[in-house]
């Protein structure tokens, strides 16, 4: 998040600036992510760097629906500032993968509020919301697992991951992965439920990056913490 505020920025005179850092190539391929604006990240980070933390005009920049507003928004507000049922609405306004990830990551996580809302947006009809709530398990699965039921947790992973949507498959995934990572005692499960699901397997992966494969995803990593 950006450090402290000048004050006076109006949403307009936000808007009108990213509307002249939209570019049709990065548009082309942010689009091709599910994610339908044009402004480069790097740009995006220089100017919510810029603005620095602005909780209200964070919120007026979320109100306009515009993809690039929000991203912009999630980098400038307090992450602990906003309420449980705003949060909740958020999750469920944030149509577009990037938006999505950025508030879990970016705002959900820093909030007092995420445990509270772990387990309700675990268990929402929403494979999008489920999605949140499965990224704030692994979270919680990396950092403090006590009080998670992780047998429980890889149960529910080995019945409905194969057939779940992409975003709830990709959280789902991501967390049994965590689990084999961090968790000795259920490392062999956690493979042998991966190579069984074969969920990511063919994954396109670009050379230096870790397959998200969970077998090869809890290897690598494995292997990295090891060999330090």
């Amino acid at each position: 998040m950006a450090g402290t505020t000048p004050t006076g920025t109006t949403v307009a005179e936000v808007m009108a600036e990213l509307a002249e850092l939209e570019d049709p190539k990065a548009r082309a391929v942010n689009e091709k992510h599910g994610d339908d604006h044009g402004v480069n990240l790097s740009r995006l980070r220089a100017l919510a760097k810029r603005l620095k933390t602005q909780q209200d005009l964070a919120r007026g920049l979320w109100e306009t629906d515009d993809t690039a507003a929000r991203l912009l928004a999630l980098l400038i507000c307090r992450p602990k500032a906003f309420g449980r049922d705003e949060l909740d609405t958020m999750v469920r306004e944030a149509r577009t993968p990037k938006v999505h990830d950025w508030l879990v990551n970016y705002v959900v996580k820093k909030n007092p509020h995420a445990e509270e809302l772990r387990p309700a947006w675990w268990a929402d009809e929403d494979p999008v919301v489920a999605s949140a709530g499965w990224a704030l398990t692994t979270e919680r699965v990396a950092k403090k697992p006590e009080g998670l039921d992780l047998s429980a947790i890889l149960d529910i992973v080995e019945a409905e991951m194969k057939d779940a949507p992409d975003r709830l498959q990709w959280a789902m995934n991501h967390c049994l992965a965590q689990i084999g990572i961090d968790h000795a005692d259920h490392r062999s499960r956690a493979m042998d439920i991966g190579e069984r699901l074969q969920v990511l397997k063919d994954y396109p992966t670009s050379p230096g990056c870790t397959s998200p494969f969970a077998p090869v995803w809890i290897t690598e990593i494995v292997r990295r913490r090891q060999a330090r």
